[in-house]
């Protein structure tokens, strides 16, 4: 068999374990979650008047989804490895393993990593434990999450020995030790805005799953097969997800899914020199942040509100438009998008 063909047979082989295994699971993960009494603190109407309103009826739903996504990314990728050595290299079962150090050490890493905080984090915000009872303060979030980001950043310097980007159509740009600091801001901004999106059912789900698929082609393109494999593992996984997450949710992804898979997104944008595209095939992600600041700034200039509420879903929520059609809309914005990604890199790749 070919070599692209294989690897192809390769990625939607483990693609499809993973949601095999992770389906299997989430009806005990959600089980367990009711029973430790995990579920959702929604905002007062004093904190937040138009997003309690509409979502009220969503206090109590269990949270911590987000570890069905990567506890199954974690125990394929562990176990795999453990395995190779112990079966011959030509096998099937040998070329499951897709944890190696160039390509998938540092994004396991960062998801493993930010997922642990995102759990504490998550665990603050269902015992109350917090300013206002919302978990972790802003700015402990992001530096806690710049940490991770500057570890993510030393990586790429002195293991891989970068320190450009590389813009399409007009190529490579060294940039010397101002590679960290545009490192840590692409891998926070990315985190950040997919956390922004999660917040309604299926919504952050499914604007990652069109992302890892664009970034699974892209590895693909580019010979970077086992990075490939893991977003083709993450994508399973999320699909799964999606199965209990869709209207009305069975359990929230929450921090602990949110922010990892966005720095995870951000890292593999990273590996594959992507970032200038990233804003393209993550619009969406884009769009819910841009809303988020533009709020802010109003707020804080005209002294009143640009939008009903914010981010731009729950603007869409509070002017009637129903949950599962902002959902499926924001869908298809993100598959095009996504898909528009893609075009560029490959085009790029062509020149």
């Amino acid at each position: 068999m070919p070599l692209k063909s294989f690897e192809i047979v390769r990625i939607l082989l483990l693609s499809s374990i993973a949601f095999l295994f992770a389906f299997a699971w989430a009806p005990l993960l959600v089980q367990l979650l009711k029973k430790w009494k995990m579920g959702k603190s929604i905002r007062t109407i004093a904190d937040a008047p138009v997003f309690a309103k509409l979502h009220a009826k969503k206090q109590g739903t269990p949270t911590m989804g987000g570890l069905l996504i990567w506890g199954t990314v974690l125990f394929l990728a562990v176990v795999f490895s453990l395995i190779a050595p112990y079966v011959s290299a030509d096998s099937m079962l040998g070329h499951l393993n897709f944890l190696s150090r160039s390509e998938t050490l540092l994004p396991l890493g960062v998801l493993v990593a930010s997922a642990l905080v995102g759990l504490v984090d998550d665990y603050f915000n269902v015992k109350g434990i917090g300013p206002k009872g919302g978990g972790l303060r802003m700015r402990h979030r992001i530096i806690v999450y710049t940490v991770i980001a500057a570890v993510g950043a030393w990586w790429f310097r002195t293991k891989l020995d970068w320190d450009f980007f590389h813009v399409p159509f007009l190529g490579d740009f060294h940039i010397g030790m101002w590679y960290v600091p545009f490192f840590i801001l692409v891998i926070v901004a990315t985190a950040f805005s997919v956390n922004e999106t999660d917040g309604l059912d299926g919504l952050a789900g499914g604007t990652l799953m069109t992302s890892f698929a664009a970034y699974a082609i892209i590895a693909f393109s580019q010979g970077r097969y086992d990075l490939a494999v893991f977003c083709g593992v993450i994508l399973g996984a999320l699909l799964a997800f999606l199965w209990f997450n869709i209207h009305p949710a069975a359990f929230f992804m929450g921090d602990t899914g949110a922010m990892s898979l966005g720095i995870t997104l951000g890292v593999v944008a990273m590996l594959t020199n992507t970032a200038f595209v990233l804003p393209i095939i993550g619009l969406v992600f884009v769009l819910e942040s841009l809303s988020v600041i533009v709020q802010l700034s109003w707020k804080k200039i005209f002294h009143r509100k640009l939008l009903k509420s914010s981010p731009f879903h729950h603007h869409l929520e509070a002017i009637d438009w129903p949950e599962p059609q902002i959902v499926m809309r924001l869908w298809v914005v993100s598959m095009v998008s996504a898909a528009l990604g893609v075009a560029v890199v490959l085009l790029d790749a062509l020149k």
